[in-house]
């Protein structure tokens, strides 16, 4: 065994044991209310315990080595087998779940898409809510430092871009790349505790308000009310949420600068500037809509607050919702889906395409243009004033390839399953996008997944998966030549 497969099988071990671990809390939320529930927890976390201890041990010392195949393994290993150990209390909690629900819900809840098979969140046992919540805080956290540690060194869909030894030290937050996870982390961790005490004040429950705030700042979007965050409007938890989905949207580096005397960070970065741009665009553009139309909303609410609140929720891939958008209207409906493939910053906790892509392949494209009218020029794609190399170029073009033709494709294959089309392109483009809700009546912000077939859940399995993890991460271990020696 050489030392990158050590390492991958080590990091594994560990984070199998770390997973156990967490599973103590909702073992311990649900002990004196609901026995089977706290059994089922305290025996996943057992069994799990053992076999990731046993393989980190087993693969302990050495030299702590890890090639670009092993940063793939361990990325994309670690976050299905993670999805795998987390499905097995689900399925043993909760009454009539099936495997394929379970690992469909657990698999949505690490990746942060928010999509659900469950109903009756009300009535669920506490434990299997906190877990819910606490699958998206782990997966939102553990985005964020793939995207600055791993995705820059393999040059993923031009996340090379943001690979912190192609700056001079003195632009580097901290030193080395392990302490500025760490310092991330702890930001993670107070921006979640902060957005816990403003939920708080708005008349949540302790018990709801720590649910939300892991699934807000995580971006995630599972909620413990089949009514979403529209169930606590009424005290303004929804504008609660819109604050901080737009902070957690946001490159979480840029807040380390921020507290280390650098505000300016905070508004000169240019994909801030455009994601700000984005909300406030699509956030006047419904509220006028929604004057002008006047549709059925479904609650007291002023238009601009629902507006601004489900369009930042969609574009952020948290996938709350404070009404059914899907009864706003054709262009409002079209909205929606255009921003479930807009996204956040890199370095945040959002999905989808991500900003900076769309910012890069404009430039890219103006310059096309330019070289076709003054053939001569020498001028290179330039992002946040600096050049940008060809290489990155291509790979941002190559994920917007990549991205979207595994979309069609995965469209293609609902289609064929038996969805409605509605229901077939807008499930593809939730699940890759890792937004959530879908479009239409099954699938809508007042639908769930539970009526879909199982083929078509082990699609959306997939995809979400494939979109969490830049797309090229998974394809890559889908394919046979990764495997060959």
């Amino acid at each position: 065994m050489n030392d990158s497969t050590r390492t991958v099988l080590f990091v594994l071990g560990v984070m199998l044991a770390a997973l156990s671990v967490a599973k103590l809390i909702p073992a311990v939320v649900d002990l004196q209310s609901d026995a089977a529930s706290a059994h089922a927890f305290l025996g996943s976390a057992t069994v799990g315990g053992f076999i990731g201890g046993v393989l980190a041990l087993m693969t302990r010392g050495g030299a702590k080595t890890l090639t670009a195949r092993g940063a793939i393994l361990v990325t994309g290993g670690s976050w299905v087998v993670m999805a795998i150990a987390a499905a097995v209390p689900l399925k043993l909690a909760v009454t009539g779940m099936s495997w394929t629900d379970a690992l469909f819900e657990s698999t949505s809840g690490l990746t942060t898409t928010g999509a659900t098979v469950m109903t009756g969140l009300q009535d669920q046992p506490a434990g299997v809510l906190i877990w819910r919540s606490i699958l998206q805080w782990i997966g939102g956290i553990g985005i964020i430092v793939t995207a600055m540690a791993i995705w820059p060194l393999l040059g993923i869909g031009g996340m090379q871009l943001f690979r912190l030894e192609s700056s001079d030290t003195s632009e580097k937050a901290l030193p080395r790349a392990g302490q500025i996870a760490a310092a991330v982390g702890v930001i993670y961790l107070v921006l979640t505790f902060i957005c816990f005490l403003a939920y708080i004040a708005t008349d949540m429950t302790p018990f709801d308000a720590a649910a939300h705030a892991m699934t807000t700042v995580a971006t995630g979007g599972f909620s413990t009310h089949d009514g979403s965050i529209g169930a606590f409007a009424a005290g303004g938890s929804d504008l609660v949420a819109l604050v901080f989905m737009i902070l957690a949207a946001l490159p979480f580096v840029l807040f380390l600068r921020a507290a280390q005397g650098r505000p300016d960070y905070l508004w000169t970065d240019p994909q801030v500037r455009g994601f700000i741009g984005v909300v406030l665009a699509a956030s006047a553009f419904l509220t006028a809509w929604l004057f002008l139309t006047d549709p059925p909303l479904g609650q007291d609410l002023p238009a601009w607050r629902l507006a601004a609140v489900n369009a930042v929720s969609v574009l952020t891939g948290t996938g709350y919702a404070s009404a059914d958008f899907g009864l706003w209207g054709g262009a409002a409906v079209a909205v929606f889906f255009v921003l479930m493939f807009i996204g956040g910053c890199a370095g945040s906790t959002t999905c989808s395409v991500k900003l900076f892509r769309y910012e890069i392949a404009g430039a890219a494209l103006l310059r096309q243009v330019e070289l076709l009218a003054r053939p001569r020029v020498v001028r290179p794609v330039r992002y946040g004033g600096r050049a940008v190399s060809d290489d990155t170029v291509r790979s941002v073009l190559s994920f917007f390839f990549v991205f979207f033709t595994t979309w069609v494709v995965s469209a293609a294959a609902l289609s064929l399953i038996g969805l409605d089309p509605v229901t077939a392109i807008s499930g593809a483009a939730t699940t890759i996008a890792n937004v959530g809700p879908g479009l239409g009546p099954i699938i809508g912000p007042a639908g769930t997944f539970q009526p879909l077939p199982d083929a078509a859940k082990w699609v959306m399995t997939l995809t979400m998966l494939i979109g969490r993890l830049e797309v090229f991460t998974m394809l890559v271990l889908l394919t046979p030549g990764f495997w060959r020696r």
